[in-house]
């Protein structure tokens, strides 16, 4: 596994005194605090689930085998075409993929149209079974899965065509921060294609809550504030596409099959993953019921 620096992982977290740095507190805390999401807590439950297909773990894979798996965001591979379509991706082009989970998105990206993804994944557990998948479907040269913080990219050499992220940057609170170094690892001209939360309406407190401990959200946007800080950073071309009614109707459907095939999820992972996974579930589409919490699609230039 490697860090931002193309370097295998070692941990430097004293300085020439002694003192442990307190950036490097601060992001481990980060990392704990990240884990608090249900979703997170058990990600080699991806592995159960292909055995449960048939695919052991020598069991060479196609990405498209385990695209059903390997996406923790909303409408799958559908939302992965979607980013093809609008950034015209192909073999190329030079990705780099923030908030990458178990890699899916860059698989599937990768396999489908040739091009090269750096996933950039602040979870190590995660990044590790990344890898691993990668592996199996024989994508290594072309995805290249790095553990760190985007705010820590090294910006110097960095000339993607795009910047593509699905359901991360929402726990990024620093936002004008995240939009700047997005500029800044851009060639002229690059493109950024986003799924993020926004702010509809004012949260109340249970909303609030359920926003800091179960989704790791301390801050969100309103659409227009949004565009803002995109105009802020120098971005053109700004187009902001309302996804709320679309990821309202999914977290739905997604709960009820939860429901409906629990026996076998529990059969699968046991009672207590289940547990935690309805839960998760519930508590989201709580959040897009209130009316308060929207969705957005965000595409922009580099100007």
């Amino acid at each position: 596994m490697k860090n931002l620096h193309g370097e295998v992982s070692s941990q430097n977290i004293l300085d020439i005194t002694g003192i442990v740095h307190k950036e490097w507190i601060a992001k481990m805390n980060n990392v704990k605090n990240i884990k608090r999401m249900k979703l997170y807590r058990h990600p080699e439950r991806i592995y159960s689930e292909l055995e449960s297909i048939g695919y052991k773990k020598d069991i060479p894979l196609k990405a498209a085998d385990i695209s059903s798996f390997d996406q923790y965001h909303y409408l799958g591979t559908e939302a992965v075409d979607d980013a093809i379509g609008c950034l015209n991706v192909c073999s190329k082009n030079k990705l780099i993929e923030i908030g990458s989970g178990l890699g899916g998105p860059a698989r599937y990206l990768a396999e489908k149209t040739g091009c090269h993804v750096t996933a950039l994944e602040l979870q190590s557990d995660l990044n590790q079974i990344a890898c691993s998948l990668t592996e199996r479907c024989n994508l290594s040269e072309s995805v290249d899965h790095l553990c760190g913080d985007i705010l820590d990219f090294p910006e110097q050499g960095a000339n993607f065509d795009a910047v593509v992220s699905w359901l991360s940057f929402l726990h990024i609170q620093d936002r004008v921060a995240l939009l700047k170094k997005c500029y800044s690892i851009l060639k002229p001209g690059g493109k950024i294609f986003i799924e993020d939360y926004c702010k509809r309406g004012e949260f109340g407190r249970q909303e609030l809550k359920i926003l800091s401990e179960d989704v790791q959200c301390s801050y969100l946007p309103t659409a227009e504030e949004y565009k803002g800080q995109l105009i802020e950073n120098g971005f053109t071309k700004i187009e902001l596409v309302d996804k709320t009614a679309c990821w309202s109707n999914f977290v739905k459907e997604r709960l009820d099959k939860f429901i409906k095939n629990r026996n076998c999820y529990v059969k699968i992972h046991g009672v207590e993953i289940a547990e935690e996974m309805e839960d998760f579930y519930k508590k989201i589409l709580q959040l897009f019921h209130k009316g308060n919490l929207g969705g957005l699609r965000i595409t922009a230039v580099k100007g």
